[in-house]
């Protein structure tokens, strides 16, 4: 059998910003309670950005334990993909300022926005840049601050999002071609721009030279979820010959616990494989995946030899999935 050039996780790494937000706290915000939240949502809490941490700190920090769990140095690395859709500046890119930050000066480093799904979408990216050879060893990241674009004013959105990072670092690994090897199996991304209305920030520097802050119609978001994320998944199964039978861990974007669980029941997923931990992060677009990956990860339900699927949709619309054999 003919080899080829496979993607596998060499390690995992996190970080949270230290001030945590309980729904309690909003009571005094908005007009809300902590079981409308939790009944909604499944959020009990959420990690708020300080005023000296930022997105590239907090993907400095996930970065450098992926890198030590690894068994690597920063160094070995020669790729960075940061999916954001907060970066500390409109330009230059965050991850040339992780670059930097990481002591690395060869390679190349940019970042990826496709909101809620960047993760899946980095991750689908430096997958086909190490397999065409262009890197070795590749740092893929989400990381928001999402923060610093809420409306505090607005209670069916302002509950729903925290802070944080994810990191993963992969190598491009010579194997045989079959899905019982580590590494990355299959990934399909999708997007349909005539949603843009229903989950969106209101700014930009080419619109309105502002930041903008966040919009949703929540409704029609939950709406439309289920069945775009089911419906790429479904793909990724027929395209890589597995069934939900054969997946030992759904790792889904963690955005609501209602969408986690209609997406896990239609696919046929049972509640068990499910990794969830909105309930403490809330909804940290393109670090949900990756946050919730490393505390999998480094609580030993995922293990060498697993089957990962990892899903995400977000706004624009964009949604993918990826399988891994971890």
């Amino acid at each position: 059998m003919t080899n080829q050039i496979r993607s596998v996780v060499r390690g995992t790494g996190s970080a949270l910003p230290e001030r945590v937000m309980r729904n309690q706290d909003f009571e005094g915000i908005v007009e809300t309670s902590d079981e409308w939240i939790r009944q909604r949502t499944g959020i009990v809490a959420r990690h708020i950005a300080g005023e000296h941490e930022t997105t590239v700190s907090l993907a400095e920090e996930a970065a450098r334990r992926a890198i030590a769990a690894s068994g690597l140095e920063p160094a070995d690395i020669d790729l960075i993909v940061l999916a954001t859709a907060t970066p500390n500046n409109t330009f230059p890119a965050s991850a040339v300022q992780l670059q930097h930050r990481l002591g690395i000066a060869h390679g190349f480093a940019f970042d990826l926005q496709a909101v809620c799904s960047g993760f899946v979408y980095a991750l689908t990216t430096a997958d086909l840049y190490l397999k065409s050879g262009m890197a070795r060893r590749a740092l893929v990241i989400g990381a928001e601050t999402f923060s610093r674009i809420l409306d505090w004013e607005d209670r069916s959105t302002c509950v729903l999002f925290g802070d944080g990072a994810g990191a993963l670092v992969l190598e491009a690994t010579e194997g045989a071609a079959t899905g019982e090897d580590g590494g990355i199996i299959v990934s399909r991304l999708r997007s349909n721009g005539s949603h843009q209305s229903k989950l969106y920030v209101d700014g930009g520097p080419s619109t309105t030279g502002t930041i903008g802050k966040l919009r949703m119609e929540g409704r029609e978001v939950f709406k439309h979820a289920v069945g775009m994320i089911t419906d790429v998944i479904e793909d990724s199964f027929a395209a890589a010959a597995v069934t939900a039978d054969d997946i030992d861990w759904f790792v889904p974007h963690q955005a609501n616990r209602r969408i986690i669980d209609a997406s896990a029941k239609k696919l046929g997923i049972a509640p068990e494989k499910v990794v969830v931990t909105v309930d403490r992060h809330g909804n940290t677009s393109a670090a949900s995946i990756p946050l919730a990956l490393d505390v999998a990860v480094r609580d030993g339900r995922i293990k060498r030899g697993d089957l990962v699927l990892l899903e995400a949709m977000g706004g624009g619309f964009t949604w993918g999935a990826v399988l891994i054999r971890w």
